[in-house]
């Protein structure tokens, strides 16, 4: 056979083979490709839900953590604003009260604020938190606990410690408002009540799925969950105890008792101002960058504004730049600005600031014509602007300004009429009551069995010496 059709022929068989052979090897390969394609994007989607869930973990509990810090916060605060004879006590009282608030929290108030029941308490998952991780695999069985807070995707150890910290800062706004002459372990079973007991049923009925929630009030971070009831059971406290001997004369002159520390004010201050950007931008709970930015802007702008008109209008009513007037116009502004952090525009935000700076300068002073004698001005700071704050997301609340505010309605200032500003208004009068109510039943209760207030010879002498049997400054007399 000649070379040329011999090629031919080969090339042909060779042609041939290819055709006949290919298409079955490639059929036989198409279920392995797609099979391994679909594997591809399977663990390919899983580790993205995976990491969604490790980055959010890893941002909740770092505002947990910034949250935390607080404590050093109002130790420096609230020890400034009272007199060295007492620094160890009210020391002693803000680092003890985290630890009460985690064994209340944690064997009782968790279950009430979280747990499923109803209106007003949970009745689910009580006497220990407990319950799976709530990983996206097992969320819909971890529902049947603790479904208030199951919208959030992180671990349920992580929602756990996140809400505990935000409870410890309640009983701490009580600390100071009642310094210089409550004794030590009544202290110290009111704060168990309060974090085992009050706060978590306020919690429940605006964050835990009962009655102010699911009608509609919003409080983002805790303008009244935390500030106001801080704040109600604070001036509960107050009443029961009485004022301070020597802070007011029989004819009602008020007679001012200046704190004895203004650098660990200072300090204290804006460690405050540095962890609120774990209290505010933190309650999103998930990694929401635009959410998170817009918070911390509107946090911040608030807080800055309040210090502002706060000093303004110290030193026009008080003919100087009152110090503690500038601190607590901060820490008013970033009361305020809890519950609407996430609801409104920076440009309200920063009115709300310049509201809360005013307010607090006369609260103070409305406060002391009662004869309601708060040592650091806690009622000003936490009870006033706390229920400003939740009422200005009635006001201002705008649905546009990052993900997280869909949610809320338009404000009254912004042509929503009372949509919104009525389930606030609700929220600020029921809380009240319950708060309020139960912290006046508590505190007549210890009252009447231990004794709230210590005797008038240890007040004179300072609640140092009479209850911890130490000095803070033992070098320095007077």
């Amino acid at each position: 056979m000649p070379p040329n059709i011999l090629r031919s022929v080969l090339g042909g068989l060779f042609v041939t083979a290819l055709l006949g052979l290919t298409p079955a090897k490639a059929f036989a390969a198409e279920p392995a490709a797609a099979e391994t394609a679909m594997d591809i994007a399977k663990k390919a989607a899983a580790s993205a839900a995976d990491l969604k869930v490790s980055i959010d973990t890893i941002w909740v509990m770092v505002t947990a953590f910034l949250v935390f810090f607080m404590n050093l916060g109002f130790a420096m605060v609230e020890s400034g604003l009272n007199r060295a004879k007492n620094c160890v006590n009210i020391l002693a009282k803000n680092f003890i009260v985290f630890a009460i608030s985690t064994i209340g929290f944690l064997i009782v108030g968790w279950g009430l604020m979280f747990g499923n029941g109803n209106g007003f308490f949970g009745l689910e998952g009580l006497f220990m938190a407990a319950g799976p991780d709530n990983s996206p695999a097992i969320a819909e069985a971890y529902k049947g606990v603790y479904s208030a807070i199951s919208w959030a995707g992180v671990p349920l150890w992580a929602k756990f410690f996140f809400q505990l910290v935000f409870c410890g800062t309640a009983a701490t706004i009580v600390s100071g408002a009642v310094a210089e002459r409550i004794k030590f372990g009544s202290f110290l079973v009111f704060s168990l009540l309060l974090t085992a007991v009050i706060y978590p049923i306020v919690g429940h009925m605006i964050w835990g799925g009962g009655v102010l929630g699911s009608n509609g009030m919003l409080d983002f971070a805790g303008s009244t969950v935390v500030h106001s009831v801080g704040g109600w059971a604070a001036l509960a406290g107050i009443i029961v105890l009485g004022p301070r001997k020597g802070k007011y004369a029989a004819d009602g002159t008020v007679h001012p008792i200046p704190g004895h520390n203004m650098t660990s004010v200072t300090l204290g201050g804006l460690v405050l101002w540095f962890g609120w950007f774990g209290f505010n931008p933190g309650s999103t709970m998930a990694a929401d960058g635009p959410s998170i930015a817009h918070i911390a802007v509107t946090t911040n702008t608030a807080a800055a504004a309040a210090t502002i008109s706060a000093a303004a209008v110290a030193w026009l009513l008080l003919g100087k730049p009152d110090l503690s007037m500038i601190v607590n116009g901060t820490l008013a502004g970033l009361v305020a600005i809890t519950a609407p952090c996430a609801f409104v525009s920076v440009t309200s935000s920063l009115i709300i600031g310049i509201i809360a700076g005013v307010l607090v300068v006369f609260a103070v002073i409305f406060f002391d014509k009662r004869r309601l004698d708060d040592p650091v001005g806690a009622l000003a700071v936490h009870l006033a602007n706390g229920v400003f704050g939740t009422i200005a997301v009635g006001l201002f609340g705008d649905p546009s300004v990052c993900p997280a505010a869909s949610v809320v309605k338009k404000g009254l200032f912004l042509g929503g009429g009372g949509a919104q500003l009525m389930p606030q208004l609700t929220g600020v009068g029921l809380s009240a009551v319950v708060t309020f109510g139960l912290s006046l039943v508590f505190w007549y209760t210890i009252k009447a069995t231990l004794g709230v207030r210590v005797t008038e010879e240890e007040e004179i002498e300072g609640l140092d010496i009479g209850e911890h049997g130490m000095e803070a400054y033992p070098e320095f007399k007077g």
